[in-house]
């Protein structure tokens, strides 16, 4: 059991097979950059009408955010915050720096959170009388992915884009204060055609990006992009589909995931977190059984890959700010079920 742990390691480490773009296409414009512009309407891949985050966000343009939002301050010394917009137009400059060749999708963003206010001129009015020009407004949290449907792969069946996003949430700021760093969460991985459940893994993933300046968020966001090996997240995720759970064992983990929600505390720090609430798991749980692509099969087994899209799918109903954590999480708790199953590592709890 312990060689073929090692050879898989050794796999992730060793073994690279070259992502190359399917097509290049022609230009399109960056907002809010000189950068060269490429053709943004995918055509090599076509997603589905699937939001990568539900809960309780709403879709929003780029558009929108530049014409229709107020950009929060430092309320003691009036500094300005990176605006939303800002972030995203800075990892889009950054993607195209790193792939210069290659096409990409429109940013996807979802926002919640709404902060409302209203002009100086309108101080004494009703609400119902407010005029548009007089309302304001800016989301509290923001999460965005921009996919490169020109570098793909496929995993199990399901093919996967090359894909990078963020979070922004100002409740993590302290907006009654004098300027300070500020932070975000950035993340390079995939998503999944599918069902458009993003698949990233903490080499590619930072959740506290903190910085001072436009350009320091940049710098930071091109080391992320530029360091982030593809090829071993992608090995590690197909390994995924060559290891399945029982029916037994599904329902054992499913039993267990639930049992530690009430872990005594010591007894807890002795077992890998999972960030999964019981919410979460009842989700799983039910798809398993009706799932149209990650369900068990004719024998009730679930390979690991199909696990892993189940906790994915599930953390759909996540907010903002604990989405990409629990994104990672999920990640990381499957491989950890993939050791236990060879006979290694530190999740046999789970299957106990």
């Amino acid at each position: 059991m312990e060689a073929l742990l090692t050879t898989i390691e050794q796999k992730k480490n060793q073994e690279t097979y070259k992502l190359t773009p399917v097509r290049y296409d022609s230009i399109y414009t960056i907002p809010g950059t000189t950068q060269s512009e490429r053709n943004i309407i995918p055509i090599v891949t076509q997603f589905p009408n699937k939001s990568f985050i539900e809960a309780n966000t709403t879709e929003i343009t780029l558009d929108h955010l530049n014409n229709n939002c107020v950009i929060p301050v430092f309320s003691k010394d009036n500094e300005r915050t990176i605006a939303h917009q800002e972030f995203i137009e800075i990892a889009l400059e950054s993607l195209s720096r790193v792939f210069p060749n290659i096409y990409f999708d429109k940013p996807e963003i979802r926002v919640s959170h709404q902060i409302k206010g209203r002009t100086p001129g309108a101080i004494h009015k009703n609400v119902n009388d407010l005029l548009e020009h007089e309302r304001t407004q800016y989301f509290e949290r923001m999460a965005f992915i921009i996919r490169v449907p020109g570098i793909v792969d496929t995993i199990n069946g399901n093919e996967i884009a090359l894909t990078i996003g963020g979070v922004r949430s100002y409740n993590l700021e302290n907006l009654y204060s004098k300027k300070t760093l500020e932070k975000f969460k950035f993340f390079i991985g995939f998503q999944n055609k599918v069902c458009c459940n993003l698949c990233v893994w903490s080499d590619g993933f930072v959740d506290d990006m903190k910085v001072n300046s436009y350009q320091e968020l940049q710098s930071k966001i091109l080391s992320v992009i530029q360091n982030y090996n593809a090829e071993k997240h992608l090995l590690g995720m197909k390994e995924l589909s060559r290891h399945s759970l029982t029916e037994n064992q599904f329902a054992q983990l499913i039993g267990r995931t639930k049992l530690y929600q009430y872990l005594p505390k010591n007894d807890k720090s002795t077992i890998p977190i999972l960030n999964f609430t019981d919410g979460h798991i009842n989700t799983i749980a039910k798809d398993y059984y009706e799932d149209s692509s990650f369900s068990r099969n004719e024998q009730g087994d679930v390979n690991l890959w199909n696990l892993y899209n189940l906790f994915t799918q599930a953390n759909k109903s996540s907010y903002i700010d604990t989405f990409l954590d629990r994104n990672v999480n999920a990640f990381d708790f499957t491989q950890g079920i993939q050791k236990a199953l060879i006979g290694n590592g530190d999740y046999h709890w789970f299957l106990s």
